[in-house]
């Protein structure tokens, strides 16, 4: 049971929306710089973390935190711990392509009991409680009732952070590719986990994503009926990174299998 009461979690979900009214202001980006030849952080992003890293330390002082950007500190995954990923979708933001998010969950006791994803561009904020229900924007969701792979939409992520993981993910992306109806490729995981839990799409692969990607979808797919597991099928790993499968439930071990190969 989480320790987060119903005002509490109001009051979180109110702050994510506000903080994602950034990722809006086509004149909020001032700065980019290069973590890598494929990864960025914007003055969004770090204005972002430090509006919600303030006020959630004010709110749950028990809890430690895990952001994508700022300063890591070790976290004992035995405590409660938030965490954030405060531009999903940095590159998106960077080109004014419009599919970004602001994710941001709670692990307790070494699961995720609380979720919240916010687009700000579609007014659209996916949360979910473990046990309660997933919901888009207050109304409750479900993924879809696709039983079969030939009849499924798949998100397949490029691992544009990890090229020497490419070769593999092109050749499994094709593989789904031949045995579904159509693959897409959105460039914000927590938003296709999101679109899972919804419906909009049958299934999620990305080679390699870190707990603040996923960490909020995860609930949210699994609120709505759905299953996300490392690629093998094993649980994720809420503080270190790794590969990411996510479905509707039936569609999973036929992913898996193409995976495989």
């Amino acid at each position: 049971m989480s320790r987060l009461t119903e005002e509490m979690i109001q009051q979180v979900v109110r702050w994510v929306g506000k903080a994602g009214d950034r990722l809006d202001d086509p004149d909020a980006i001032r700065t980019v710089t290069p973590k890598s030849k494929t990864d960025f952080v914007t003055n969004v992003d770090v204005s972002v973390e430090q509006f919600l890293r303030r006020r959630l330390m004010e709110l749950t002082p028990w809890a430690q935190f895990l952001g994508e950007e700022g300063e890591k500190t070790p976290i004992d995954p035995a405590r409660p711990f938030w965490i954030l990923d405060p531009v999903d979708g940095t590159t998106n933001l960077i080109h004014g392509f419009r599919h970004s998010a602001v994710s941001l969950a709670l692990a307790e006791d070494g699961e995720i009991t609380f979720g919240v994803v916010c687009q700000p561009y579609t007014r659209e904020c996916f949360t979910a409680m473990r046990g309660k229900g997933a919901f888009r924007n207050g109304c409750s969701i479900r993924v879809s009732g696709v039983e079969h792979l030939a009849d499924g939409l798949i998100s397949a992520g490029t691992v544009p952070g990890r090229r020497d993981l490419a070769d593999m993910a092109f050749e499994q992306m094709r593989r789904i590719y031949d045995v579904c109806q159509d693959v897409r490729r959105t460039g914000c995981a927590s938003l296709d986990l999101c679109w899972v839990a919804c419906g909009r799409l049958d299934g999620f692969v990305e080679q390699h994503l870190q707990p603040w990607d996923y960490a909020a979808g995860l609930l949210i797919v699994e609120e709505a009926g759905g299953r996300v597991t490392a690629l093998d099928g094993a649980p994720l790993s809420l503080t270190q990174g790794g590969g990411v499968l996510a479905s509707n439930g039936m569609l999973h071990h036929q992913l898996m299998k193409q995976l495989e190969g």
